[in-house]
């Protein structure tokens, strides 16, 4: 296994998409207008978006000795991300039910499968990997003692994308730069990190959330506005960058796209600025076409400015 300037550790799964004019109700069944079964998983999906940019990709991961393995594995495989540290485990490839209604937002149910062994135990093995690492990138979607497990390992840059968040010692998040949440994600991390009376005293502020986060210890903190951009936050400052304005057609894997290339930019040497500015590009990108990996750019496809 050659060394690469990313190691992604996290999710592998296979998406089971359904497209439909609208979200079922509870009890209520509405006739979808297609079906696919895509590559997807929040750890897969950063590992594709970074190396269809150029980087150099090792993905950390586990599927299950079934038929849904190998289009779980089958994008990460033409990308060229390095798949030697993804194990073969006794439970099934992890799933998402998805549901994309028209406009674009989607509904998603997962079953973790696979990804809930890849915890503190079965990472030992991969600790040397992790820490010759440029930049380490962790999603939410694998259990607690494999993210933290992974965080202090790691000798480089580390980008934890808490989605979803769990709960996670603060000591550990006091180590990534940058803390990577949506605007949801931010204001449930903040009550986590620094109690539910500092969530009330942001109320919906994403800026006051980012500098309360800061406050907290975490050294660094992007959250995700969707089509509105993102904020950066580190040091005194908050920053805003814009996103450009695109026709959305499915938002699945939008912000898996925007962690991928922040770390492909970081790996490359990048400020938390500039590198932000691509992310929200890419981002954009991937919401005007359908799926999650598929959509996402390569460095010859034109992002939208």
């Amino acid at each position: 296994m050659t060394t690469s300037a990313i190691v992604v550790v996290g999710s592998v799964n296979a998406d089971l998409l359904i497209r439909t004019p609208t979200h079922p109700a509870p009890g209520e069944t509405v006739l979808g207008r297609s079906f696919s079964v895509l590559a997807g998983g929040k750890g897969a999906n950063q590992a594709v978006a970074a190396a269809r940019l150029g980087a150099r990709v090792c993905l950390v991961g586990a599927v299950g000795a079934d038929e849904l393995a190998r289009p779980a594995l089958a994008t990460l495989r033409e990308s060229d991300v390095d798949l030697t540290a993804v194990a073969v485990l006794s439970e099934p490839t992890g799933v998402a039910m998805i549901t994309v209604a028209d406009g674009g937002e989607n509904a998603i149910v997962v079953a973790p499968g696979a990804n809930a062994l890849i915890d503190a135990r079965h990472l030992d093995s991969h600790l040397p990997l992790i820490g010759g690492a440029e930049v380490v990138v962790l999603p939410g979607e694998i259990p607690r003692s494999g993210i933290e497990a992974a965080i202090r390992a790691a000798r480089g840059r580390v980008v934890l994308n808490l989605a979803p968040v769990i709960e996670v010692d603060l000591d550990v998040l006091r180590r990534v730069d940058p803390l990577v949440v949506n605007e949801y994600e931010a204001f449930d991390t903040l009550e986590m990190v620094a109690g539910a009376a500092a969530r009330r005293e942001v109320g919906n502020d994403c800026y006051a959330a980012a500098r309360a986060l800061l406050a907290a210890g975490i050294p660094a903190v992007v959250i995700t506005l969707g089509a509105r951009g993102a904020l950066v936050a580190q040091g005194d400052e908050v920053a805003a960058i814009r996103s450009p304005a695109v026709t959305a057609v499915d938002t699945t894997g939008a912000g898996d796209a925007f962690v991928g290339a922040l770390a492909s930019r970081l790996a490359a040497g990048d400020n938390l600025i500039n590198a932000t500015r691509l992310a929200v590009r890419v981002g954009a990108f991937s919401v005007t076409g359908y799926g999650a990996q598929n959509s996402y750019p390569t460095l010859n496809d034109p992002l939208p400015a």
